[in-house]
């Protein structure tokens, strides 16, 4: 019976392997338009195929993280590691561009190499893993790579996946092919997950008890420098961002920057003194936004132009870069968080909850439940509900207006937020204990 089921699993890892093939010929043309239009070289492709350089000074640790949320993520943990484990040399990989920057802006100290993860082939994977030689790899939040993982196993890597969560719609996904995800995830040495109901769900799958943990949610250790950082300091004196209201709509996707634009028109009807900065998810649509805010009536200007003396009194700013989004939230007067009315799943609330702001978001966020749930329940977040998009606009509007309008409400859910952030916080520490003896094995 063992090997029938063995030799059923090389077919689904074969199978596996070519849809994979199939998908990446697919968008093939879409990735080389994208590289090019980026003004990108080949090296990101060599990468990609597994050809990087060797890493020098230690013990290698290879922590994985894919795109802009888990590079935040690993902010906290990278420091604990090199404060306990100072002979290590760490290495960063990420899959999506904005990842890639982040990373390297980041983690420019802390870091011996940041390169792109290896596509999932045998080749490129087992070429990568020859040449870096991790002593341990550490896969941010829900990073689950077939090949990759098994070819770990196969040389005798441990794999611990780290900060991790599984909405709902991800695990009826993996349950629908339990027999394959069943034997990737026994490929994890280690499963630390966010919460027990993270960790209930991964154990569904497959993955014994006796290698799962729960450590709570690392972004609740994020460092906070509030408005006192130098790079606050500089986007306050470019855009003198304390001299009034601030909206700030963060990490959005299409529609949501026409809906927030639409919102901030209704509301400077009442309130003229009132600003709103658009800081999209993927910097790489600023010329779409760009059109959005010529046609919108308002002032405005962009992150990336050069500083000019009319940056001071525009109505409306785009930030169109990376990693500066934490520096502008002590300025705000509220933050909506973006990919919530787009069905995305939402994007993280505990940066601005770290330095008190109001929070308000949209129905949709299945990506972060838990935290939504308890924000919720305290009281420390505003969710809209459920409305047509047509009307969103509106709602959005109206909840801007009652909160600009009552400064004690608004201070309170800020002040609520921030408590329950300091609450929560402790997970790094757990995480590099439940670590250790991976490390020490």
């Amino acid at each position: 019976m063992d090997s029938f089921l063995d030799r059923f699993a090389e077919i689904m890892y074969l199978l596996y392997s070519v849809i994979f093939t199939l998908g990446i010929l697919f968008y093939l043309p879409s990735l080389l338009w994208r590289s090019l239009r980026r003004g990108k070289e080949m090296g990101d492709w060599r990468e990609r195929l597994g050809c990087l350089s060797p890493v020098r000074g230690g013990p290698v640790i290879w922590v994985h993280c894919v795109s802009v949320g888990e590079t935040r993520a690993a902010q906290p943990l990278i420091r604990a590691l090199r404060q306990r484990y100072p002979d290590h040399a760490i290495v960063i990989s990420t899959i999506t561009p904005t990842g890639q920057r982040l990373a390297r802006a980041l983690f420019q100290k802390e870091a011996a190499a940041v390169f792109y993860f290896p596509f999932d082939w045998a080749f490129s994977v087992r070429r990568a893993l020859r040449t870096i030689a991790p002593r341990l790899v550490i896969i941010m939040e829900t990073e689950l790579w077939p090949r990759f993982l098994r070819e770990c196993r196969r040389r005798g890597i441990p794999t611990a996946l780290v900060n991790g969560r599984l909405s709902g719609r991800s695990f009826k996904r993996y349950m629908r092919a339990r027999f394959l995800f069943r034997r990737v995830a026994n490929d994890l040495a280690l499963a630390i997950m966010q919460t027990e109901s993270d960790a209930a769900r991964i154990r569904a799958i497959g993955l014994p008890r006796a290698r799962v943990r729960v450590s709570g949610n690392l972004k609740f250790d994020l460092e906070s420098h509030g408005d006192a950082s130098p790079l606050a300091q500089e986007l306050d004196s470019r855009f003198a961002l304390s001299a009034t209201d601030l909206i700030i709509a963060a990490s959005t996707h299409d529609p949501e920057e026409r809906i927030a634009l639409e919102a901030f028109k209704m509301v400077r009807q009442q309130m003229r003194r009132l600003r709103l900065i658009l800081a999209p998810r993927h910097p790489e649509r600023g010329g779409e936004i760009a059109a959005l805010l010529e046609g919108s009536g308002f002032s405005w200007t962009r992150r990336t132009l050069p500083p000019a003396d009319k940056d001071r009194d525009v109505d409306c700013i785009l930030l169109d870069t990376i990693g500066e989004l934490q520096a502008l939230y002590p300025f705000a007067t509220i933050v909506f968080v973006g990919g919530s009315i787009a069905p995305i799943g939402g994007h993280n609330i505990l940066e601005p909850a770290a330095v008190g702001r109001c929070i308000v978001i949209g129905p949709h966020t299945f990506n972060f439940q838990a935290i939504v749930r308890a924000f919720v329940a305290e009281g420390a977040i505003l969710q809209l509900p459920i409305v047509a998009d047509a009307q969103m606009s509106v709602e959005l509007a109206r909840t801007f207006i009652a909160l600009l309008t009552d400064d004690l409400r608004r201070q309170q859910i800020g002040a609520r937020a921030q408590a329950l952030f300091a609450r929560n916080r402790g997970a790094t520490e757990r995480t590099i204990d439940a670590l250790e003896p991976l490390l020490s094995g």
